[in-house]
């Protein structure tokens, strides 16, 4: 039997990055108290607009808590990776990537049979001495 807890939020003509930070604020309460919500809400406003702009067709957003972690993995259509860019302070963005980047503990990039997997962990912190 295993320890994680898992959810999945499906794409649908009416999922927004709305719904999926509700559902996120939920789950942390529920089932990771520990991680730090802002930061994880964040990082999943990013994934969900990321995924919403830059793709033609569906994402899906995946939440998973062990005892000392919280994986949180956008699946999207496009097999392009997200590319890193100069931040505009004029309005055209290009700050999304950077703040997941420093948010999230580890990020990584999986190439899917259907497009890619973003997913960003942290670890439970440990006690401070």
């Amino acid at each position: 039997m295993s320890t994680e807890t898992h959810v999945v939020i499906d794409h649908s003509p009416h999922s927004d990055s709305a719904r999926a930070r509700r559902a996120t604020a939920e789950f942390l309460l529920q089932h990771c108290p520990w991680a730090d919500p802002d930061a994880v809400l964040l990082v999943v406003s990013e994934l969900v607009a990321n995924a919403v702009r830059h793709t033609t067709g569906w994402w899906r957003l995946h939440l998973t808590a062990g005892r000392d972690t919280l994986v949180v993995e956008m699946d999207d259509s496009s097999p392009l990776p997200p590319v890193p860019r100069e931040p505009d302070f004029t309005g055209s963005g290009g700050f999304g990537w950077h703040m997941v980047m420093r948010l999230a503990g580890r990020v990584e990039i999986c190439p899917q049979p259907y497009g890619k997997r973003v997913q960003a962990t942290w670890m439970r912190p440990g006690p401070v001495c």
